[in-house]
């Protein structure tokens, strides 16, 4: 059961199937990512411990996947469905007797204000965090953690930047930033970042479900997932770019103007509440100008994790799926 099966929710659903494995989803669409692979599909919201509870009845295992991603919107939205959200899930698997419970967390948890240089799973959560995303999927994770019992194990996973055919946020934001003129580099363009290709964070998942039980190493534990080999942020959205068309000469921005731009928009739009996303944000300033990357070796210990689809290659596929998609429109 993937809980909220979007674009990484209908990778895993696949994954699932071709290995023989019965899959339910629930999703509030009509006709989710993955609908295809499953046995069972159930409409609802993962704030629904009704709807939940009736998902998971007579699981093997559930993969929460739902989320409410962004760097801006309502607090309340971000913690009703990422922590809200997370306490049902894990309610509805002991109210079912769910074995096993695989949640999708994030990197953005252990992010603070500084770089994530090949940093692993001791890296401490921060004691201040710079949106209501990163500090919400924290507690998720972290009451996913605690809940790892006899009854009931669980693990976090925490796949960074993910991204192929078919993503609906990361690279179609950026493209569309840049056509519009609005992208900026920011930072002085040397900061390295990891990415998540949505195969392998798929792959990770259902390693996952496969290792976790009882006393197993994986048990009560989070791990980072990524392609396994950082690239220069800017650069890959430079190639990225010039592979689709879109002409990109960046004018720059210092890390420390953008911070301070990001946190006086963040006052301006808190205090006239427009709705709108505003262009800076202190968390999207540390994104694009600090280096996040991480030591997956737990991960391949523990979960035998292996990237399964190279990254160079997977791009090259991406950018025609995107040129094919551009001539038919």
């Amino acid at each position: 059961m993937t809980g909220g099966a979007g674009f990484l929710g209908g990778a895993i659903a696949r994954w699932l199937h071709e290995r023989g494995w019965d899959v339910t989803i629930m999703a509030r669409s009509a006709r989710p990512a993955g609908a295809s692979f499953a046995r069972r599909y159930v409409q609802g919201d993962v704030r629904n411990r009704n709807a939940v509870e009736r998902a998971c009845e007579g699981l093997d295992a559930v993969f929460h996947v739902a989320a409410k991603t962004g760097i801006w919107g309502p607090r309340r939205e971000f913690f009703s469905v990422n922590v809200e959200g997370t306490r049902n899930v894990i309610a509805a698997c002991r109210a079912g007797s769910v074995p096993k419970l695989i949640h999708t967390s994030s990197p953005s948890v252990v992010f603070g204000e500084g770089d994530l240089c090949g940093v692993d799973e001791s890296q401490p959560y921060p004691t201040r965090f710079l949106a209501a995303y990163p500090e919400s999927k924290c507690l998720a994770e972290r009451m996913v953690i605690a809940a790892n019992g006899p009854e009931l194990c669980t693990i976090a996973l925490r796949p960074h930047l993910i991204w192929g055919v078919g993503d609906p946020h990361l690279v179609p934001r950026i493209v569309a930033r840049a056509r519009a003129g609005k992208l900026r580099r920011v930072g002085d363009g040397t900061n390295m970042v990891d990415l998540t290709h949505v195969e392998n964070a798929a792959h990770a998942h259902v390693l996952a479900a496969e290792a976790l039980s009882p006393g197993s190493p994986c048990a009560g534990s989070a791990y980072f997932i990524s392609d396994g080999s950082p690239v220069n942020l800017w650069g890959w959205i430079g190639d990225l770019l010039e592979g689709v068309g879109v002409p990109f000469q960046p004018r720059s921005i210092s890390f420390e103007s953008a911070y301070r731009i990001g946190r006086a928009m963040e006052a301006l739009y808190r205090v006239f509440g427009t709705g709108r996303e505003p262009p800076m944000t202190r968390f999207l300033a540390h994104s694009l100008a600090r280096s996040h990357y991480f030591n997956i070796s737990a991960a391949r210990r523990d979960l035998g994790y292996i990237p399964c689809t190279d990254p160079s290659s997977a791009l090259s596929t991406y950018l025609d799926s995107i040129r094919t998609t551009a001539r038919s429109a």
